[in-house]
């Protein structure tokens, strides 16, 4: 049985939250990230400021730059993941086999689905159609016979598009891509590829499978299968969240280790809010530094039991800090937490008397 494969992928997901909710923000050139006064970055950028050549991951700085009319707005995690429970609660009840890759996209499996749908181009319209009616956003999507294809061509009509492949058709379509376009192939694999004379994703199927082996190992020979639109993985359900986190870059290097405590302490109120909001629980914390020569280090602690509080996060991510860090010695530019060995909420949990956590070091 030839399977039917969903991508979906919201449209430019923090902007388009904060233009629903704020009509002002509609039409205009809105960035959401960090401000141009700072040294922040872009996490979403609407449409019309993509049309500047706006790109998340750019800074905030130059995104002003070349667009100087824009409207700089800071996230509001909670808002995005209320639309995210709304956007996988549909997803759901088009199928159980639904891969979740982040807030805002995930995988479908609608091969067989809940709404008795034979086609998958259907699936995904009435999918769409959902979104846009029930939470006021939009979503493009891809449909194939792989999760590779499938992900690639929600991507190719943005936004609001629906790009459906058929696996005859599945070559000639990526063919003439990009490489950066196969899975795995970041900055340094792609240049290794192009040092080989391969541009496009066609330019793999007549270089030597051995070759890519030698220069990239196991890796090269799974690319050269993408090369073919081979692509045997399954969407999987099991699929789940393996740690939160957050950082925030000063506007300004930081020696005071009291003003970079401020920061944490932000940091820690949000990942407290986004495990509990999750009903998920934390054993692992750690904090990431950053300083300014931009050396950067990560320092880790396991706790003796799972947390949600923002005390233990704080207080952990605070010890870390002084007792494993040069910060007050040096100057830090960015600072962040991360939570992980995460607990879901049937998990069977050790239960502890409420002791300070310094009792168990």
């Amino acid at each position: 049985m030839v399977r039917k494969i969903l991508h979906v992928d919201m449209d430019a997901f923090f902007a388009s939250v904060e233009q629903r909710d704020f009509p002002e923000y509609r039409g205009k050139p809105l960035v959401v990230g960090g401000t141009p006064e700072g040294r922040g970055v872009v996490a979403s950028a609407s449409y019309e400021a993509r049309a500047f050549g706006i790109r998340s991951a750019m800074s905030a700085a130059q995104a002003k730059r070349l667009c100087p009319n824009a409207v700089f707005v800071l996230p509001r995690f909670e808002a995005y993941q209320e639309a995210s429970r709304g956007i996988h609660s549909i997803f759901k009840e088009a199928t159980d086999l639904v891969e979740p890759l982040s807030l805002d996209e995930a995988y479908l499996d609608v091969t067989e689905n809940h709404w008795g749908e034979p086609l998958g181009g259907k699936v995904a319209i009435r999918i769409q159609r959902r979104i846009h009616e029930e939470l006021g956003l939009t979503a493009s999507a891809g449909v194939s016979s792989t999760l590779f294809v499938a992900k690639l061509a929600s991507d190719f009509k943005k936004p609001r598009g629906l790009t459906i492949v058929k696996p005859e058709e599945a070559q000639a379509f990526i063919a003439p891509l990009p490489v950066s376009k196969l899975w795995g192939v970041g900055p340094a694999t792609e240049k290794i590829l192009h040092s080989l004379g391969l541009f496009k994703i066609a330019d793999l199927r007549t270089f030597p499978v051995d070759a890519l082996e030698r220069e990239l190992g196991k890796h090269g020979k799974f690319l050269h299968r993408l090369a073919f639109g081979e692509d045997s993985r399954m969407v999987d359900p099991g699929w789940e969240r393996k740690s939160y986190g957050g950082e925030t870059t000063f506007q300004r290097d930081l020696l005071q280790v009291a003003e970079i405590e401020n920061a944490l302490k932000t940091l820690a109120k949000d990942l407290s809010e986004s495990l509990v909001a999750d009903e998920r629980k934390a054993k692992t914390i750690t904090i990431k530094v950053r300083y300014s020569d931009f050396e950067t280090v990560t320092r880790s602690q396991t706790l003796h039991r799972h947390v949600d509080e923002v005390r233990p996060i704080l207080e952990t991510s605070m010890e870390l800090l002084i007792s494993k860090t040069e910060a007050g010695l040096r100057p830090v530019r960015l600072v962040g937490i991360s939570v992980s060995q995460l607990l879901n909420p049937h998990d069977p949990e050790q239960l502890w008397l409420d002791l300070p956590d310094q009792y168990f070091r």
